[in-house]
């Protein structure tokens, strides 16, 4: 469950509850106010997670006092926004809107999606007979997208990619908080797509240098981050279907919740 300003109800007053108990005092009101917001910025500072005010996950992994050495941090969007040269807000608004929360499973393993079109033609790029295997594999090799199983059981589907060509399996999934797609690893500088895959699993802070790598290499997407065309942004980002998600007005709506949160006082200021 997530937990955000403007909810309301007996999860918020859990939350409440546990934020107190953790020593950051919350008055339980059942709604997720202002003081809430606070208070879960002020412990996500001292866990070193992402400064949102957003009780997420790992912010309520973090609240029961578990180390989360592969997380990502507030410093690492800051670090990302200098490379990139765009504000912090901007950075903070996409890692809200476009990551997919968390970059790792609970198995420990990062987050990956295959793509069995992919697959399809990356084998028939490599002399495969794609067509034959795709109808002894429908589910892992098509024209066509489809197939998803999501979550772990997606490792189920890659692994019997992995069977026919490994590498062009690995090339053929996207991976990570980000998702980038593995056949993007020479244009991003990584010495193989077997590089690319380590550092995937390595930390979220990799996934975020796959994305700023991502960027900087599309001119289009980084002007549009820049001056953020969040519209373009997301066509560029996500597909011409962008709009049916609703991408540009939500990464619109968080780059302004956040540009205000960096021009007034509290955790913020220090990042933005």
């Amino acid at each position: 469950m997530i937990l955000r300003k403007g909810d309301t109800g007996d999860e918020v007053a859990l939350l409440q509850r546990r934020l107190t108990r953790a020593g950051f005092p919350t008055p339980e009101t059942h709604v997720f106010d202002h003081a809430t917001e606070s208070a879960v910025m002020t412990l996500q500072k001292a866990r070193g997670l992402v400064i949102d005010g957003i009780a997420g996950p790992k912010t309520m992994i973090a609240l029961a006092g578990v180390a989360l050495p592969r997380h990502l941090t507030d410093d690492d969007l800051v670090k990302a926004a200098d490379t990139l040269g765009v504000p912090v807000a901007a950075i903070r608004a996409v890692n809200e809107v476009e990551s997919r929360g968390e970059g790792f499973l609970p198995d420990g393993r990062p987050v990956i999606l295959f793509e069995r079109h992919v697959f399809y033609k990356r084998l028939k790029a490599r002399g495969f007979d794609a067509d034959a295997l795709a109808a002894k594999y429908p589910n892992i090799i098509s024209p066509t997208p489809g197939g998803y199983m999501g979550k772990a059981a997606e490792y189920t589907r890659l692994a019997i990619a992995e069977r026919i060509d490994a590498e062009a399996a690995h090339e053929s999934a996207s991976w990570g908080a980000f998702q980038i797609m593995g056949y993007h690893w020479k244009a991003l500088e990584y010495s193989s797509v077997a590089d690319f895959v380590a550092r995937m699993q390595r930390s979220e802070g990799d996934h975020l240098d796959a994305f700023v790598r991502f960027i900087a290499a599309d001119t289009a997407l980084l002007s549009a981050l820049k001056g953020r065309k969040w519209a373009t942004f997301a066509k560029g980002y996500n597909g011409p279907d962008y709009a049916r998600n609703l991408y540009d007005v939500k990464l619109a709506r968080a780059y302004d919740r956040y540009a205000d949160m960096g021009t007034s006082a509290g955790p913020m200021k220090a990042a933005a």
